[in-house]
């Protein structure tokens, strides 16, 4: 592996830690960050167990801050989503998904601006929505690692602040990402040698987690929103645009 590779590699790796413990929407950007260093679906195999390790600092440092009662009624159809994405996997090329993910995503955060816009302050709570939500996080964390975007539209839109934002993203990203595992494991996308290439960043993933954790109450609620709109949008953006 080039000097490069590494220094994107500890650069996602960061970024991961960042993303869980400070800036939700940052994430995004690990995901083209790893596609630069291995094929597309390995990146996406080799980069769940750092993901993993950022969950585990999230849950321990924001867990008093979880709202169960936004994510126990989303299980089912994240997990529709996951078996349907799961399925897929082996018939489409990862990278042909990627402007669908990215689009999808681009378009949720116009539809929840129209939301606010037009004040269909019902929209967040109705099954429907909730279930939709559910589905298309499932199905785009086990696609690729880019349910970020999704999951911060949802919980923006139930009206979650940014401790309890970042307190109920990390258990349930933590369930999910340890539920891939097996999937991602009969696909050969996680292998002993992809958790090989873990090792080496996985310390990195805690200076980000460290680093997000400093900086997290020292932005102000607007700010912090503002900043993971922008942050969604532009991974959406890059997910398109190679």
């Amino acid at each position: 592996m080039t000097a490069s590779q590494i220094g994107l590699g500890l650069l996602g790796a960061f970024l991961v830690g960042f993303a869980k413990c400070g800036l939700p929407g940052t994430g995004i950007l690990v995901v083209p960050l790893m596609a630069m260093i291995l094929p597309a679906k390995e990146s996406v195999g080799a980069l769940t167990p750092l993901l993993i390790v950022g969950d585990v600092f999230a849950v321990a440092f924001y867990r008093r801050h979880a709202q169960w009662s936004k994510l126990w009624n989303l299980f089912p159809s994240v997990l529709a989503g996951m078996l349907f994405a799961a399925w897929l996997l082996g018939r489409v090329d990862n990278a042909q998904m990627k402007p669908i993910l990215g689009w999808l995503v681009l378009s949720l955060l116009l539809l929840d601006i129209l939301r606010q816009r037009l004040g269909w302050h019902d929209v967040p709570h109705h099954p429907v929505f909730i279930s939709g939500m559910g589905f298309l996080g499932g199905f785009g964390t086990t696609m690729g690692n880019v349910a970020g975007p999704i999951m911060t539209i949802y919980f923006l839109a139930r009206g979650l602040d940014k401790h309890a934002l970042i307190g109920t993203f990390s258990w349930f990203f933590l369930i999910v990402n340890v539920s891939k595992i097996p999937i991602y494991w009969k696909l050969g996308m996680t292998t002993t040698g992809s958790l090989a290439f873990n090792l080496p960043l996985a310390p990195a993933v805690v200076v980000g987690a460290l680093v997000g954790r400093w900086l997290l109450p020292r932005i102000p609620e607007k700010t912090f929103a503002t900043l993971v709109w922008l942050l969604a949008a532009a991974g959406a953006l890059r997910l398109i645009v190679p």
